[in-house]
């Protein structure tokens, strides 16, 4: 009798343990930092400032009918212009992306409506993409600064890159 309980009590652990790692393995973390573009050029350069109390949004839709939104959820980055957002449930079938919803610098609110669609960072939420941990890194998204920094054109010079954005030949 007592191998038999010892049986059952060993069964009801593993049981539970099993439901435990099943739900963690459904929450994910979607991190990322958010800046201000004072050159104008869409992306980081050591004349960037990250942005505190910018406003970020994780949105998932269905790839086949991108009208059905199924997680959709904002954040606001801290004083280093970081944010870390928790997402449940596995949205392998979605299409899922961070996009810029608000600056908190007048001076530096302006979104590229041209490249807009580029400017947001596609991520994968799902298990099964090869990725083991539930931290899932987004890419930095920018802010364009009204007026480019005066040492703008120096740094464009260092990158070799012509004002108009292209490369110096």
């Amino acid at each position: 009798m007592a191998k038999s309980a010892i049986i059952i009590l060993a069964s009801a652990l593993c049981f539970l343990s099993f439901l435990g790692s099943a739900s963690a393995r459904d929450r994910f973390f979607v991190e990322g930092t958010v800046y201000c573009d004072t050159c104008r050029v869409q992306f980081l350069t050591r004349m960037s400032e990250f942005l505190e109390g910018a406003a970020v949004r994780v949105m998932c839709s269905q790839v086949d009918n991108a009208k059905n939104v199924t997680f959709d959820k904002e954040t606001v980055t801290d004083a280093l212009g970081s944010y870390k957002m928790e997402v449940d449930g596995d949205h392998e079938e979605d299409n899922c992306q961070v996009t810029l919803v608000k600056s908190p610098r007048p001076d530096c609110s302006e979104v590229d409506k041209e490249s807009y669609l580029q400017q947001a960072a596609r991520i994968s939420i799902t298990k099964n993409n090869g990725i083991v941990s539930p931290i899932r890194q987004a890419n930095p998204l920018g802010f364009l600064k009204k007026d480019r920094l005066p040492g703008c054109q120096d740094l464009l010079k260092e990158l070799g890159i012509n004002e108009d954005g292209s490369l110096v030949v």
